[in-house]
């Protein structure tokens, strides 16, 4: 009786898993939907009288647990760039030629691919059964998203045939009609729109209900197979047939192309016909197909040098502009938005844009009532590109002196183009200003993560920075996902946070301009916050690579009332406000001032930075006549180059280490 019920249970498992894979990956449904639910409540009903036969691939386990807290923070096994643009022809072609002359003229081929606007992700599989999901993040170091990531049906939970270990890499979309029915519920909820499918595609995966995720019917489309963060085939074309042969989703649309003509005609043709997707693309992704050429083509900084984003030009429409409204972002900068008379632009209803701020509005020479020209930048941001003819009854837009939110001061600091409002507890930028306090470095509280914050913030438990040292356990364990031992945690976590430096206080108020190295030297200069924020723009100057600039932004910031009254909670939550600092004397670097840059073999240049001021040596941000020693590493910037023209000598990581007497 067990084993027919095995069989039974796993002949289900097969049958829809053949079915998903017809209907969201080969878009060939077979049966109706009344009949894949059908098959679905006889599984579940199975697996519910015989929990021990339920296994993690089952098509009724998608929708399993909630993520943690904040989303765990995960490395990539190879760092995930993003791609150089090219915008037309020109920059192709100049791409092609550099192409051709790193590989010496060697023969090579490119894969042309649909850019996909959606979020990148990449999927961990271990023995056939996707194992982990992780967001792009800053190309290092991306988040955790596995249980929304099992929602997304074209994503297999499992897979025969493949090696034991390998990720795959791509993009997860909403499409069109997912998008819109979305955006519908929304608004019958009293809700607001989403801007477009790839903000909403974004929001979801990284929402805190996977049950919500699995709502939204997101869609993932494969376009890496990595072994070990390394391409699994030599050939990306190779890669490509596998992961279909797999049963991963690949775009079918993709072509090898020889010569750039034929790549240039590729691109051609799909923007021409880019409305009949049923999802959105800005544009088409070319790579080198061969792997070992990758290799031997290597990467910049920031993006490989053998694939490019061709971007299609932006759709334009004529309208006018009603009004002119300002929105506060989550860093307090103000930017002008245009309230326009709505418009079909390429599909999408536009009724505001983006003006990004005063010098903007006065190069475009706009005023309310004006006719404009609007264009979806990237097929996602709505702008205004210029002027079409004045409006009869035109008035000029003035920037407001005090925050539309909160009524703080309004700051344009001199040769800076943003206005910005200077008070931390802005409700507007709550939230950026509490994650960067408790950020890793500054105050260093481990567990008051994005969606705890979130969390916190829209409840209102915490109206300001200061009252993060007022929460009590229990209002912690009260949220989603905080159990009394987490929230434990946290407590502990804010308590010793009260014994962070006075520097870590100084970076935390979130001062512009005012980092990690600055505030360092600022305590050391004034020896207590009560005394930096007593001084005047010229006493501040006094301190160590502090310019005018940061002084006038120091002293700004003071002077708001609000800012006062969150320094003196902070003062009385017990936070250290004075700093005392022993200098190492007769060190064998004393008197020596080094500057740090590029990349060290086998030394952080947190780590080097600490060993040269326990040698007795100082180190600073910027090259000048006073530096002794620049040490640089690998991808080594601008700061080589000044020491080169100054003449100032340049020492590897061994020569510090040699100087440190290692």
């Amino acid at each position: 009786m067990a084993e027919n019920v095995a069989r039974r249970i796993e002949q289900l498992r097969r049958t829809l898993r053949h079915h998903e894979h017809l209907y969201y990956v080969l878009d060939q449904p077979e049966i109706s939907d009344a009949e894949y639910d059908e098959l679905m409540r006889q599984l579940r009903a199975l697996e519910e009288l015989h929990p021990e036969l339920v296994t993690p691939d089952s098509p009724t386990q998608r929708v399993g647990g909630k993520p943690r807290e904040g989303f765990v923070k995960v490395p990539h096994s190879s760092v995930m760039l993003s791609l150089d643009n090219a915008l037309n022809e020109g920059e192709l072609r100049d791409f092609d030629r550099r192409v051709r002359q790193l590989l010496g003229g060697a023969p090579f081929r490119y894969v042309a691919e649909l850019k996909l606007d959606g979020l990148s992700m990449a999927v961990r599989y271990r023995d056939g059964f996707l194992h982990q999901a992780i967001t792009r993040g800053d190309g290092e170091v991306g988040e955790d998203v596995t249980e929304n990531a099992r929602t997304i049906r074209s994503l297999p939970l499992r897979v025969t045939g493949g090696p034991p270990e390998f990720e795959v890499r791509g993009e997860a979309i909403m499409n069109r009609r997912a998008f819109e029915r979305l955006n519908l519920e929304r608004e019958a909820q009293g809700l607001p729109r989403f801007a477009n499918p790839r903000n909403a595609a974004a929001g979801s995966i990284r929402i805190l209900e996977p049950a919500v995720t699995a709502s939204r019917r997101l869609d993932y489309f494969t376009y890496f197979f990595l072994a070990n963060g390394a391409p699994f085939h030599d050939s990306h074309w190779e890669c490509l047939e596998a992961l279909a042969r797999l049963g991963f989703k690949v775009n079918p649309q993709r072509r090898v192309c020889a010569e750039v003509e034929e790549l240039f005609a590729f691109c051609q043709s799909w923007e021409a016909r880019r409305e009949d997707l049923p999802y959105e693309i800005d544009g088409v992704v070319a790579k080198v197909d061969s792997a070992a050429q990758q290799r031997a083509l290597g990467w910049t900084a920031k993006a490989p040098r053998w694939a490019i984003a061709f971007k299609y030009a932006p759709r334009q429409e004529r309208t006018m502009v009603e009004n002119i409204g300002v929105q506060v972002g989550r860093t307090g900068t103000l930017t002008p938005v245009a309230h326009l008379k709505p418009v079909e632009v390429g599909g999408v209803t536009v009724s505001r844009a983006t003006l990004h701020n005063e010098d903007e509005i006065h190069r475009l020479g706009l005023e309310i009532g004006d006719e404009v020209l609007v264009e979806r930048s990237g097929d996602v941001i709505p702008r205004v590109v210029r002027v079409i003819a004045q409006g009869a009854a035109r008035r000029p837009f003035e920037m407001p002196r005090e925050c539309p939110v909160c009524g703080g001061a309004v700051v344009r600091e001199e040769g800076e183009v943003a206005s910005r409002c200077i008070n931390t507890n802005c409700p507007a930028r709550l939230k950026e200003s509490i994650l960067h306090f408790a950020a890793r470095g500054i105050m260093d509280i481990d567990g008051l993560g994005e969606a705890l914050v979130d969390q916190l913030v829209d409840r209102g438990l915490v109206a300001s920075v200061a009252d993060i040292y007022q929460l009590t356990l229990e209002q912690l364990v009260d949220l989603e996902r905080m159990a009394k031992k987490s929230s434990e945690k946290l407590l502990r976590n804010i308590e010793a946070s009260k014994q962070q430096p006075l520097p870590r206080v100084l970076t935390a108020l979130g001062i512009r301009f005012v980092g990690g190295r600055t505030a360092e030297l600022l305590a050391e200069t004034f020896g207590s916050l009560d005394r930096i924020a007593a001084a005047s723009q010229e006493e501040l100057t006094a301190a160590q690579e502090v310019g005018p600039k940061v002084a006038e932004s120091i002293w700004r910031f003071f002077r708001e009332p609000r800012n006062q009254e969150l320094v003196e909670r902070l003062r009385g939550a017990g936070l250290k406000f004075e700093h005392r600092v022993a200098r190492p004397k007769g060190g064998p670097l004393e008197g020596l001032t080094f500057v740090l840059t590029g990349t060290l073999p086998s030394m952080s240049r947190e780590e080097a930075k600490a060993r040269i001021e326990a040698a007795g040596g100082k180190v600073t941000g910027s090259v000048s006549k006073a530096t002794s020693y620049v040490v640089a590493g690998a991808e080594a910037g601008s700061k080589l180059d000044k020491a080169r023209t100054l003449s100032i000598p340049v020492i590897d990581q061994a020569a510090l280490e040699e100087m440190l007497g290692q």
